[in-house]
């Protein structure tokens, strides 16, 4: 009931918990986007930390609400350092977001975990000893769906995807592995509802296939403009298109879609198995992909703590760089950028009894790092 209640009263601007926090305890900002577009995959996040986090009473959390706006997160990240001083910062959804608020954090000696955005700017040359990515480099997913749009035999296909970072991520990872011709690539304006014109554009080509990144509201529009089409062209995607709380909205139009995703609920291990069942008795509702990145993400900070003080940031850099817990992924650990190297899965949308979800038909990548590492020096 507590968490409950918690999870309710964080909606707000801003929350802390709990409300006296001893000597040695973590102060963490959370700083995702809670409303307008994009407000779901900040709640997911959310919700997937503070359920990784309930038991620890260690973790002062404060969060805020970046309404996906960067001068916003900026002006939240400004204060959390500098009046709140937190320790650890944590949260952001959105790729532009990122690239406006950690390089400075960690500049300031600040740890940043990123749950979500995972900029291919932050994973070479722009990597840094305080900054970790617990979900995966923005490319990782779309390389996924690239090499099965190869082994499904396609050969033309049509990509779009947003003009801001991540969207350069997507097509940039799905051409890496993908081996056949283009018949289209499109950038779409972040936050766009409206694809009449991108769907006429995909029925006059000849495309065998559509791959698309359409995160949140987008992918929703998208999809059910797409089904009202009434075009038989077969699309795939990353799991961002086709997530648990995506499926909903979509409705039946996504029955059978291909997608890729580093997280499934149907990954038989003790820690997935948990997670899964606590988040639906905890919030009434399956969780998604953002769920278990935050709640990996949480469990990260617990394990570092379990092995040393924050205010030594050399010995909490080492304990953060074992990555010694219960992942719901299964395998799990980090490359030279402090990015993961992990199992990439192809997932199918199917129905179970009235509810839209995924289960996973094969792996598309095993034990993937990323295509940047190699760049970064720390």
């Amino acid at each position: 009931m507590m968490m409950k209640k918690v999870a309710a009263t964080c909606v707000a601007a801003m929350c802390a918990l709990p409300l006296s926090a001893v000597a040695d305890s973590v102060k963490v900002g959370m700083i995702t986007t809670l409303s307008g577009g994009g407000s779901g995959l900040g709640i997911d996040v959310r919700d997937g930390f503070m359920l990784a986090i309930k038991d620890n009473s260690d973790i002062e959390l404060i969060v805020e609400d970046d309404q996906r706006k960067p001068d916003v997160a900026v002006q939240l990240a400004d204060k959390m350092i500098q009046s709140e001083k937190v320790d650890v910062m944590t949260g952001i959804i959105f790729s532009n977001l990122a690239m406006a608020v950690i390089p400075a954090a960690v500049n300031q000696g600040k740890f940043y975990l990123s749950p979500n955005a995972g900029p291919s700017a932050l994973a070479g040359k722009g990597c840094h000893k305080n900054y970790f990515n617990v979900a995966w480099q923005n490319d990782n997913l779309h390389e996924a769906a690239g090499g099965y749009a190869n082994t499904e035999g396609f050969k033309n296909s049509f990509i779009l995807a947003p003009n801001y970072p991540a969207g350069k991520d997507a097509l940039t990872g799905y051409k890496r592995f993908y081996e056949g011709e283009l018949s289209g690539e499109l950038y779409t304006k972040l936050g766009q509802t409206d694809y009449a014109k991108e769907i006429a554009q995909i029925r006059a080509s000849d495309a065998d296939s559509v791959f698309f990144f359409l995160p949140g509201g987008m992918g929703i529009s998208f999809m059910k403009q797409w089904a009202q089409a009434e075009i038989d062209t077969p699309v795939l995607g990353p799991a961002f298109s086709f997530d648990q709380g995506i499926l909903g909205a979509v409705g039946e139009a996504a029955l059978g879609v291909k997608n890729t995703s580093q997280w499934s609920k149907d990954i038989d291990n003790e820690a997935n198995n948990a997670f899964v069942a606590d988040f639906q008795a905890t919030y009434g509702r399956l969780p998604s992909l953002y769920a278990s990145q935050g709640y990996d993400t949480g469990k990260l900070l617990i394990s570092a703590m379990e092995k040393a003080d924050v205010s030594d940031a050399d010995a909490f850099r080492a304990a953060l760089e074992a990555a010694d817990f219960d992942s719901t992924r299964g395998s799990f650990s980090f490359d030279a950028s402090h990015h993961p190297i992990q199992d990439i899965y192809v997932r199918e949308v199917v129905k179970e009894g009235d509810i839209l979800t995924n289960k996973i038909v094969s792996v598309g990548l095993k034990q993937r790092s990323n295509a940047y590492a190699e760049n970064c020096s720390m």
